[in-house]
Parts: C-alpha cells; sequence; structure tokens
C-alpha cells in the first residue's frame, strides 16, 4: 500500500550533506518525492512508497548523515499523488 508523508526536520541539517544523503537513502528505498531547504534553517520533505519504506526512511531521518544533529521530526500524512523519483529541488 502505498504511503505518502510531508516532513520538516529541524537541527543542524542544512550545510551537513542532509539532502543528498536523504536522496540516497530514498533512491535505496525506492521512494519518489523531494527534498529541500527552508529558509529557517529546517529541511522539508515529501517521501511516497510502500508503507513498509516511508517508515523506513522516517527512522533514517532522525539519524541523518554522521554531521547532521537532527533535533525534531514533524511529519503529516498526505494523499498519494504521481511522482516519478526523488529529487532535490530549491
Amino acid at each position: 500500500m502505498k504511503q505518502k508523508i510531508h516532513v520538516f526536520i529541524s537541527g543542524i541539517v542544512q550545510g551537513v550533506g542532509y539532502r543528498i544523503w536523504t536522496k540516497t537513502e530514498a533512491d535505496k528505498l525506492n521512494l519518489t518525492g523531494w527534498i529541500k531547504n527552508l529558509p529557517d534553517g529546517r529541511v522539508e520533505a515529501v517521501f511516497q512508497g510502500e508503507a513498509s519504506a516511508v517508515i523506513e526512511m522516517l527512522k533514517r531521518c532522525r539519524q541523518g548523515p554522521r554531521s547532521a544533529k537532527v533535533n525534531q521530526i514533524e511529519s503529516v500524512e498526505e494523499a498519494s499523488e504521481e511522482f516519478n523519483d526523488f529529487q532535490i529541488v530549491s
């Protein structure tokens, strides 16, 4: 079953390779969606795919890449939409 989740990640998540790391992890899990930096220092992302893969991605996002320090993740489940792949957007 497909699931889509919209997340906001707070902490030291910009300037540490968080977006490229997330794209790599999302690709490994066959997820689609996008990720971008926000002006307030957070990262915003949408993950869509099999529910188990989305849940796994949230677990991975709590850890992040080695240089990151995640303080908080806010998430909201949303209605599915069609994405072709996972992209880093600006």
